[in-house]
């Protein structure tokens, strides 16, 4: 494991080369991170190792067993699900109002993002693919004209095991489909349209880890709640 620095903290470096890692599925659920090898790789001592796992901790990432250490979490579905219906509200609130403010170049460019995630699919390279999704959504989302809506979301996207999307090539290939059916709706300039092909993408992406996870892969809680 060679974790990319970044400026900031050795704390903050430390945390965001682990999530990163973590949510690209490089390193693996339940594996075992050690203090003393992550503090050689980043020319530290214990202390920030500490700090950042207890940050990832909070992230729901990372768990720390008495006497045997700390170790990547599991998934948890029941987590998932509430994470997947604060999604659905929040992202297609802000994709609603990002739709009346974006202009045309702004099209033609997530238009550029969309074709750069099937590129980086097709060459099965997972970690671009998960920054290139994430640039994705967030130009709509940095757009919303509510920042704290979109910190808001970014801290919902920390929760989801993006990694084990990744894992699925049929998920990918479907999910670079409404990538493209999000970006007609908001050419059409239409927030229901728009609306509706967000909350398709959310739901198929939760279906799909309730499926990896050993669920049915065809119930959507947030359904459930509004019958």
């Amino acid at each position: 494991m060679r974790p990319q620095q970044q400026p900031g903290t050795k704390r903050d470096q430390i945390v965001d080369a682990l999530r990163q890692l973590i949510l690209s599925g490089e390193i693996r659920r339940g594996e075992r991170l050690r203090q003393d090898a992550l503090a050689e790789s980043f020319q530290t001592s214990i202390t920030p190792v500490r700090e950042a796992f207890s940050i990832l901790e909070s992230d729901g990432l990372v768990v720390s067993e008495p006497h045997r250490g700390v170790r990547v979490a599991a998934v948890d579905l029941a987590k998932v699900e509430t994470v997947y219906i604060l999604r659905r509200l929040a992202e297609t609130y802000a994709m609603r109002r990002a739709t009346v403010r974006v202009s045309a170049l702004d099209i033609r460019t997530v238009e550029t993002l969309a074709a750069d995630i099937e590129q980086a699919g097709s060459a099965h390279d997972s970690e671009r693919v998960r920054r290139l999704n994430r640039e994705f959504h967030f130009f709509f989302y940095d757009r919303c004209g509510i920042p704290g809506l979109a910190d808001h979301i970014a801290s919902l996207w920390i929760s989801f095991p993006w990694d084990v999307l990744l894992r699925s090539p049929e998920r990918l290939h479907a999910s670079e489909r409404e990538h493209r059916e999000i970006v007609r709706a908001v050419r059409s300039a239409d927030p229901d349209a728009v609306a509706a092909a967000v909350e398709n993408h959310l739901r198929q992406g939760f279906l799909a880890v309730t499926a990896h996870l050993g669920g049915d892969g065809a119930t959507d809680p947030f359904d459930d709640d509004l019958a």
